[in-house]
C-alpha cells in the first residue's frame, strides 16, 4: 500500500522555474545587460530592441524583481500619485493617463490622499519619499518653496498647480474661460457671480481662475463678485445657494462640476429655477455634468492627457528635475444650464 504523502507527491505538478533575464537573453541572442536596460530603463535602448524583450517577458511571465532591483541601483520601480480628494470624479480620467503611462512602462504605482490639506499633503510626501522613485502631486495646497524643497530629496511633478522651479503640467483656462464670458455677453448677462475657496483653502488653481475671470469679465464691461464657498464639494455648492440668490447676479461660474451639482441640487429644493433664474456654469466636465437637469453647461479639462503628460515627465531622469511647464487647452462646452439673462 502507497504512502498517501507519497502519492500527494507524485500527483502534485512539478514547480517551474521563475524565468529571468538571462531566458530571455538567450531567446533573443542578447547580452543580459542589454535585457536589463530594456525593463527596468525604458528609452535607454532601441525601441524595436526594448519591444521585443518585453514581448518574449510577458511570453515568458518574468516579472521583475523590484527589491533586488533596488539594492544595485538605488530606485524601486516605484511612483507615487498624490491627490486631494481620492473620491472626486475629475480625478478618474487622470488616474488613468497616469495609470497607462506607468503601466506601460513596466512600473509600479501608488496612491495617497491629502484630503485638500496642506499638512496632510507633505506627511504624505515626506512617508513616500523613501519608497518611491517619484511623486506626481496633483493641485497641491502647499506653498511652492516648500514643494521645492521636497523635490530636492526626490523628483516632483506639480499637475495643476504651476511652480517656476518644478515641472509642470496644467490645463491653459484662459482660452475657455474668455469663451464662456463672450456666450454669456452674448446671452445679456451683465452681473456675474464666480463660486470659490477663499482664504488659506484657496489653491492655486482655485485663485487663477478668479484672477482670470475678474480680468475678462470687467474687460467684457460686465460685473463680478466673488462668492465663497466652504468647500469644493456638492455640499459647498448647495451651500452658497442663499448668497446666490441674494447677489442678484445672473449667471454663476462654479469652482467645479461637484459644486455646480449642489446648486442645481438646492435651487430644485428651493424652487429657484437654472437657467430662468441664473445661468450655471461648472468647470472640469466630469462624467455626470450631461446627466444633470439641466445638463450642465461646463469647460472641459483634458484630465487624461494632463495625467500621462505629467506621469512620462515624472519617468524620464532627463526631465523630472528640470523646471518646465506645459499647457493642455480646455474645452467651453454649451448645454442647457446656460440661457437669455432675466429680466430685473
Amino acid at each position: 500500500m502507497s504512502d498517501p504523502q507519497e502519492a500527494s507527491t507524485a500527483s502534485s505538478p512539478p514547480q517551474r522555474r521563475r524565468p529571468t533575464i538571462y531566458d530571455i537573453a538567450e531567446r533573443l541572442s542578447l547580452n543580459p545587460s542589454t535585457v536589463s536596460r530594456a525593463l527596468n530603463k525604458p528609452g535607454r535602448i532601441n525601441s524595436e530592441t526594448e519591444a521585443r524583450v518585453r514581448a518574449v517577458a510577458q511570453e515568458l511571465g518574468f516579472r521583475v524583481n523590484r527589491a533586488a532591483r533596488a539594492l544595485p541601483t538605488g530606485t524601486t520601480g516605484t511612483y507615487g500619485l498624490i491627490l486631494p480628494d481620492i473620491t472626486n470624479p475629475v480625478h478618474f480620467a487622470l488616474i488613468r493617463g497616469v495609470e497607462e503611462v506607468t503601466r506601460s512602462r513596466g512600473f509600479t504605482l501608488t496612491i495617497s490622499e491629502s484630503e485638500g490639506s496642506a499638512a496632510t499633503e507633505k506627511e504624505a510626501i515626506t512617508s513616500l519619499q523613501n519608497a518611491v522613485d517619484g511623486l506626481l502631486v496633483v493641485a497641491s495646497r502647499l506653498a511652492p518653496e516648500v514643494l521645492v524643497e521636497l523635490a530636492a530629496i526626490t523628483p516632483i511633478v506639480a499637475s495643476n498647480s504651476a511652480s517656476d522651479a518644478l515641472p509642470s503640467v496644467i490645463p491653459d483656462i484662459a482660452p475657455g474661460l474668455e469663451q464662456a464670458i463672450l456666450h454669456l455677453k452674448e446671452l445679456g448677462h451683465r452681473s456675474i457671480a464666480y463660486l470659490g475657496l477663499s482664504g488659506a483653502d484657496a489653491s492655486q488653481i482655485n485663485r487663477g481662475k478668479w484672477d482670470l475671470l475678474f480680468d475678462l469679465a470687467t474687460a467684457q464691461g460686465l460685473s463680478i463678485v466673488e462668492i465663497p464657498i466652504t468647500a469644493p464639494t456638492v455640499d459647498g455648492g448647495a451651500e452658497s445657494l442663499r448668497r446666490i440668490v441674494a447677489s442678484g447676479t445672473t449667471a454663476v461660474f462654479a469652482y467645479n462640476d461637484l459644486v455646480a451639482h449642489g446648486v442645481l441640487r438646492a435651487a430644485r429644493t428651493a424652487n429657484v429655477r437654472v437657467p430662468d433664474d441664473f445661468s450655471l456654469i461648472g468647470f472640469d466636465d466630469i462624467f455626470s455634468a450631461e446627466l444633470a437637469v439641466p445638463a450642465l453647461t461646463t469647460l472641459r479639462v483634458p484630465l487624461r492627457e494632463i495625467g500621462s503628460t505629467a506621469m512620462s515627465i515624472l519617468l524620464d531622469p532627463a526631465s523630472n528635475r528640470t523646471p518646465s511647464q506645459q499647457t493642455l487647452p480646455i474645452e467651453f462646452i454649451v448645454r442647457e444650464s446656460t440661457s437669455s439673462a432675466p429680466s430685473r
